[in-house]
């Protein structure tokens, strides 16, 4: 059959025509791609965030570049970077602390990669450097675990209530959060008191060692003990149970993220109230990333709900938990 020129054209343009089509029906078939750098595992909290993350991914078909930091900024920041040269769709990171991010965050903005945080703020002068926050309010939760005292204070012995305090890693934002909404709310009671307050870095171990040496130093003088996580109010338990005292009686224990550890230690009688904070962020965040990447409008800020769970309530509420 004799071509003639012009129906060579148009065989090229069809032919073009054609590859477009494919092409961005491949493209449009291609899975998202998160890079995620986490703060490490140094909780039962994180690591049902981390469960929570990767199984979403799974069930979203996201491809899920997954980085653990070990509770070390700098290889958050290693991490991004890794993301950035790697051209990932979204990048989303819980940060270990809250600032000196400023620097990263203008490397991704700069490579038009969108930054999602997860769990925790951070604290930076341009906010549009990263393009919304899912998490809980610390804030808030230091404020029920107060209002929690507040009430059960009204049944204790009249004078002061001696409080030490296990604050999470130093410059995190649940630590700074958690500290300030508490405070807030236990100023209305002048028979509240702080005597001591030191970081368990989030730890058991570390939760352990710090009570101990609040035993060592005030003993007796201790009513309340204030965790600004399950993780090192258990530690902490241990510690006051090695002591010869009975947690939960002789001190009371207040602390805050509603792991399974918790409710066992509540049906145990050994701790007061735990404050929920809920770690299953996974589903969320890739349903936002997938609206951030086609270019939907998303809230600045995303809150989770959550609520409080006083000991009297463990037995009944242990099995619903999911983590």
């Amino acid at each position: 059959m004799k071509m003639t020129r012009r129906t060579l054209l148009g065989a090229a343009v069809c032919m073009t025509l054609g590859l477009g089509v494919m092409s961005s029906a491949m493209s449009a078939d291609k899975p998202l791609t998160i890079g995620f750098s986490q703060v490490g595992a140094e909780s039962e909290w994180r690591t049902a965030n981390t469960v929570s993350i990767k199984d979403a991914a799974k069930k979203a078909g996201v491809n899920l570049k997954f980085a653990d930091a070990q509770q070390k900024q700098e290889n958050q920041v290693k991490a991004i970077r890794s993301f950035i040269a790697q051209k990932v769709d979204v990048i989303a990171f819980s940060p270990v602390v809250e600032s000196g991010w400023d620097t990263v965050l203008r490397e991704a903005k700069a490579a038009k990669i969108p930054v999602i945080l997860t769990d925790r703020a951070v604290n930076v002068t341009d906010k549009s450097l990263y393009v919304t926050f899912i998490g809980s309010d610390f804030v808030e939760e230091g404020r029920r675990a107060a209002r929690w005292l507040l009430d059960r204070a009204k049944t204790m012995p009249a004078g002061d209530i001696n409080i030490v305090e296990l604050q999470g890693t130093v410059g995190s934002a649940p630590a700074i959060d958690r500290k300030a909404g508490f405070e807030e709310i236990i100023k209305t009671n002048p028979n509240l008191k702080i005597i001591r307050s030191q970081t368990g870095d989030f730890t058991r171990a570390k939760g352990k060692e710090v009570m101990e040496a609040f035993l060592k130093a005030d003993g007796k003088k201790i009513n309340v003990l204030y965790a600004h996580n399950d993780d090192m109010a258990i530690g902490a338990i241990q510690a006051i149970e090695e002591a010869g005292m009975k947690p939960g009686k002789d001190i009371l224990v207040i602390s805050i993220d509603g792991v399974k550890g918790a409710f066992e230690a509540m049906m145990a009688g050994k701790l007061n109230v735990t404050v929920e904070c809920s770690p299953l962020l996974g589903p969320q965040l890739m349903s936002i990333a997938k609206d951030v990447k086609a270019g939907k409008e998303v809230p600045k800020r995303i809150t989770t709900e959550e609520g409080v769970f006083p000991a009297e309530v463990a037995a009944k509420e242990f099995p619903n938990r999911k983590y």
